[in-house]
């Protein structure tokens, strides 16, 4: 590891089994493996010159940003091999254009960072889910990760202007300009987003940033079945203007489950809601944000009067209005806590669904038997505005967790994904979790050409080795 201490530095090799204990597994705690060492450089060319040096040496390299992976992405396979390159290090915010509204970051700066950094101008980063604490940019550009308000803003390739990668050979690939268009060719920004890991490490990039909302207004409704969502999420879309930043679907079952081994988490409403949704709207306008003819806030009036109508139609029949910032809190607390009550619950398996919007309801009606059958507890719960379900299982009561009929019943799932043009990843990625997945089931011609690419960019498969391509084929 000398060499490797050359580059980075001695106290930026770890090879100490109990110091590289984080690094070996996923957020689920289920998938872990080993490796050589951790490297942990601290600018774009030293990872150039550690990817040269492993090129050289014949290495395995996974590369690992916040570690928040659910798919197994930046877990090592466990040969002697491999070594973990981790970009923690790599965590700079390098400049913000409050005028052109960007932000230039490293790869390893944690979204939640560069959120509080750019508010001081008024602005946001909008990608919002649970783990953006912790998740850093370079491994949500990786796996084009989603979240709360892709309805709104779109997932992190629409919101990423320009990048900055290391390609396996070392050489650096410099597209930092943040142009809004520019056809010049091949676009590699698009290429690397979304290829965790594999064709090149991405270092740096620009990203869009947009106005800080002014107000919001945020409820939880309780919905005659879910049939009803996607009229709700019209009329609401409709009666704001577009306004519509989160529309959360949060079924009783997973509620109750929530606080079942969350105890301290409010309740949204005094009866369970079996269909519940957690809706927000936001504006930048000053027109939203003051007080209308009646003396309230004029976007919380818009939502409310929105919602009375729905309960008058019948669609929606009870709900709960946030009318503080802790109540707004407290709501969004609940629903991001899901991943931590899902791992007190013991183990379980996450199933990524995406599906045309007006499919959710046919899904979710043949899915559920599919799990009782397995004697599975279906614990869902997802971005509806959207159409990406997190289709959660754990055992039933009075039954074990058996690894092989979970693998049976995920395969009739995305079976019936396919049937109603679904897709079985969503926004969490492929990793080497579901690398077979996808080998059998990607149209074998778009199969074919990503294996091309893969061997021509790397053709000593040392970037991401198992990810997307299992390795015995």
């Amino acid at each position: 590891m000398e060499d490797f201490e050359a580059i980075v530095g001695t106290d930026n090799v770890i090879t100490a089994d109990a110091d590289m204990i984080p690094y070996l597994h996923d957020a689920t705690g289920a998938l872990k493996g080993s490796a050589a060492a951790v490297i942990c450089p601290g600018s774009t060319e030293e990872v150039a010159a550690v990817v040269r040096l492993a090129s050289k040496r014949a290495l395995k390299v996974t590369v690992q940003s916040g570690n928040t992976s659910l798919c197994g992405g930046s877990v090592p396979r466990g040969n002697p091999d491999e070594i973990i390159l981790s970009l923690r290090r790599l965590n700079s915010i390098r400049s913000v254009d409050a005028a052109a509204r960007t932000a230039t970051v490293d790869a390893g700066v944690v979204i939640e960072t560069l959120q509080t950094r750019v508010a001081e101008d008024g602005l946001d980063f909008p990608l919002m889910f649970g783990a953006r604490g912790s998740a850093m940019i370079g491994g949500a550009l990786s796996t084009n990760a989603g979240g709360s308000n892709v309805l709104r803003y779109g997932n992190a390739r629409e919101l990423c202007l320009g990048i900055e990668a290391v390609l396996p050979s070392g050489e650096v690939i410099h597209a930092l300009g943040g142009l809004i268009k520019d056809n010049r060719g091949y676009d590699f920004r698009n290429l690397l987003i979304g290829a965790e890991g594999t064709l090149g490490i991405i270092t740096g990039a620009v990203l869009r940033l947009v106005p800080t909302p002014k107000v919001r207004a945020t409820a939880f409704l309780a919905l005659d079945g879910i049939d009803q969502a996607l009229h709700v999420l019209n009329c609401l879309q409709d009666a704001s203007g577009g306004q519509v930043e989160a529309f959360e679907w949060m079924p009783g079952v997973t509620v109750e489950a929530i606080r079942s081994v969350m105890p301290e988490l409010r309740a949204p409403l005094e009866q369970t809601a079996e269909t519940g949704i957690l809706v927000e709207l936001a504006s930048t306008r000053a027109s939203d944000a003051a007080m209308d003819e009646s003396g309230e806030v004029a976007l919380q009036t818009t939502l409310l009067s929105a919602i009375e109508g729905l309960m008058e139609e019948g669609g929606v029949i009870d709900g709960f209005f946030a009318t503080s910032e802790q109540q707004r809190r407290d709501l969004w607390h609940l629903r991001e806590a899901t991943l931590e009550a899902l791992v007190k619950l013991g183990p379980f398996v996450a199933l990524d669904a995406s599906l045309p919007l007006s499919r959710v309801p046919e899904f979710l009606s043949r899915a559920d038997p599919l799990a009782e059958a397995a004697r599975l507890r279906v614990l869902p719960i997802g971005h509806l505005g959207d159409g990406n379900l997190h289709y959660s299982v754990v055992a039933a009561e009075g039954h074990d967790w058996d690894p092989q009929r979970v693998a049976a019943f995920s395969s009739q799932v995305y079976d019936l994904l396919e049937d109603l043009g679904g897709s079985f990843s969503a926004e969490h990625g492929i990793g080497r979790s579901k690398a077979a997945t996808l080998a059998k089931r990607k149209e074998p011609s778009q199969f074919a050409l990503m294996r091309a690419i893969k061997a021509s960019v790397d053709p000593q498969n040392m970037l991401g080795s198992g990810i997307f391509f299992p390795l015995e084929t």
